[in-house]
């Protein structure tokens, strides 16, 4: 069953534990006058995440739907959503338009170059064009200027049906989950290169207060610190002895 948690004024969490993978999808909708939805979640699970939105807003209200790169649980029903929602835009990055979601929806996105914002109300937002981070050269993610919440999509990634929102440890958690995930099959889910530091220091300098996980628990608390010792895990995990420049 979907959990809906408010884990920042007016910004719901939705989440919908899958047992095959021990794993959380966690789906965010920012409630205001032109309300955004970022994560469509896969296919399969649109049913269930429709119903948990419907709750929160009369779904032809939806204006904006967002994700950070073309990936099922980023992406997957975003037909699906614009069929319920046929007035909202789909914004991603520049890249990501161009190779993969334009083709996808049959129609034009709204491509957003890195440090453009946009507004849904009282509330602002700001993309940060971060590619390879998590994955995918089209990555990127969303900054909500107002209550300083970052949609960090996939960083910061644990497993198992956890809390919605922690002041904990999250960073120890997410290494834990890389070097377990190091051992299998989904080996350097996470591209370390010369970029991975710098957009995560990037993202370090908004000084996020809330943490808003595709997988595992939110993160309220110093963002900014969490996201250096993040980088300190990557090194570690993926670094595989290679220094930045």
């Amino acid at each position: 069953m979907a959990k809906t948690t408010e884990i920042a004024p007016d910004l719901f969490r939705i989440s919908i534990f899958a047992e095959w993978g021990n794993l959380q999808f966690n789906h965010f909708v920012l409630r205001d006058e032109e309300p955004l939805l970022f994560h469509t979640g896969l296919r399969g699970m649109f049913p269930e995440l429709r119903e948990a939105v419907s709750k929160l807003i009369p779904l032809e209200d939806l204006r904006h739907i967002s994700f950070s790169h073309f990936e099922s649980d980023e992406c997957g029903a975003l037909n699906e959503w614009l069929a319920v929602a046929p007035n909202a835009d789909v914004i991603c990055s520049q890249v990501g338009a161009l190779v993969s979601v334009n083709d996808f929806i049959a129609r034009e996105a709204r491509a957003l170059a890195d440090g453009e914002t946009f507004a849904t109300g009282k509330y602002r937002l700001r993309f940060c064009q971060t590619p390879h981070l998590p994955h995918g050269w089209d990555a990127g993610v969303l900054f909500e200027e107002t209550q300083k919440t970052l949609l960090c999509s996939d960083l910061f990634h644990q497993t198992g049906d956890v809390e919605p929102l922690t002041t904990e440890d999250v960073v120890g958690r997410s290494h834990r989950a890389m070097q377990e995930y190091q051992a299998g099959v989904l080996a350097d889910y996470v591209p370390y290169t010369p970029l991975t530091g710098r957009n995560l220091r990037k993202l370090a300098a908004l000084e996020p207060r809330t943490l808003a996980i595709m997988h595992g628990s939110s993160y309220q608390g110093n963002g900014a610190r969490a996201l250096r010792e993040l980088e300190d895990a990557f090194r570690q995990v993926f670094g595989k002895d290679r220094d930045e420049k």
